[in-house]
Formats: C-alpha cells, sequence, structure tokens
C-alpha cells in the first residue's frame, strides 16, 4: 500500500493538529504556503480559520492560481470550517472581494451560527463513519445550497454541516479540535 503525502495549507489556522490527525491514520504530510509545494501532492487539507485572510494571504504568497488549478485538474481536498468556505463555489456574508478556491457545487454563509461566543459542541451522524462524532464548531459556516452532485453527510440545526463531491469533502466543525481522527481517515481513505 502507498502511503499518500497529503498537504496542509499552512496560511492560518490549526495546520499542526490537522498534520497530527493525518499521520494518525497513516498519511505523510508537509506544510502548504508556495506553488512548489503542491507539487506531489496526493491530497490537501484547507484548515479553519478566517477565510477572507486566507484569500489574502493565498494571494501574497502566489499559491492561490497553482492551488485552485490543482483543485480543477482533480487534487483531492478537505476543508474544515473557513477551508469549507474555500471549496464553495459561492459564499453568502463574504467581504465584497472575497474570493474562493471554489469546486464544490454549494452556497456557504460564514459565521451562519454566529460570533465566537455561539461556538458550541455537539454529537453528529455522519455518513461514512460509524458511531456518533463529537463535532466542535467555532464561528461556523453552513450550506445553505447544495448543487446535484453534492452529497450531505451530516446536518446541524436543519443545515447541511458536512458534504462531499467527488474528491471534495468539507466540514462546518473542527474535528482536528478533538482526538477523533475519523475524518481525516474517510478523507485519506479515497486518496
Amino acid at each position: 500500500m502507498v502511503t499518500p503525502t497529503v498537504g496542509v495549507l499552512a496560511l492560518q489556522g490549526d495546520v499542526v493538529d490537522h498534520r497530527r490527525a493525518l499521520e494518525a491514520v497513516g498519511a505523510r504530510t508537509r506544510t502548504v504556503r508556495r506553488p512548489e509545494e503542491l507539487v506531489g501532492l496526493d491530497g490537501i487539507v484547507l484548515p479553519g480559520g478566517e477565510s477572507s485572510t486566507i484569500d489574502r494571504l493565498s494571494r501574497r504568497f502566489g499559491v492561490r492560481e497553482p492551488l485552485v488549478a490543482a483543485l480543477r485538474a482533480g487534487l483531492p481536498a478537505y476543508g474544515s470550517c473557513a477551508g469549507m468556505i474555500m471549496l464553495a463555489d459561492e459564499i453568502v456574508d463574504g467581504l465584497p472581494d472575497q474570493q474562493t478556491f471554489g469546486g464544490l457545487d454549494v452556497t456557504v454563509r460564514r459565521n451562519a451560527f454566529g460570533r465566537q461566543v455561539d461556538s458550541f459542541e455537539t454529537d453528529l451522524d455522519l455518513i461514512g463513519v460509524d458511531g456518533t462524532l463529537h463535532a466542535v464548531f467555532i464561528r461556523a459556516p453552513w450550506v445553505e445550497r447544495v448543487g446535484a452532485d453534492v452529497e450531505v453527510l451530516a446536518s446541524a440545526a436543519g443545515h447541511p454541516v458536512a458534504v462531499r463531491q467527488g474528491a471534495l469533502l468539507a466540514t462546518s466543525f473542527h474535528p482536528e479540535a478533538t482526538a477523533d481522527t475519523r475524518v481525516h481517515a474517510l478523507f485519506a481513505a479515497g486518496l
């Protein structure tokens, strides 16, 4: 069995814990800040943080356009929280000049569950994962529109919070904030 190499976009967010979770499920990891660090990846994780900051920094580091091209060419990706926003084709409540990397046929609302003080934890049933999953939502988005080829894997408060379309997986919550590696295993299994 070949060990996949998964990049973690290291512009902002919980890069260390995503790497820890990926390595726990058998992947090799490396940080990605520059275009040349995309070469040879089997997949990439887009961590949480502030989506407008990730957008701005991706342009400043010159990684935005190569990453968009890689996603369009089929690079598997997993986005958590702001990473979900960055994979979405459309966002609601974004900044006027905010861009995403796209690829996921969904419309996502930024900070849909509220401000930092409204952060919460809950247990979810997630398709593809045995048993319930403890999910940590921090200023989390939710999905408002799902395209025809998008599978909803989990919902909370009446909205999709985990979706998959082909090689793209996204969650509103932060699985890296817990010791549970099943979401990362679900992503790595598709590589």
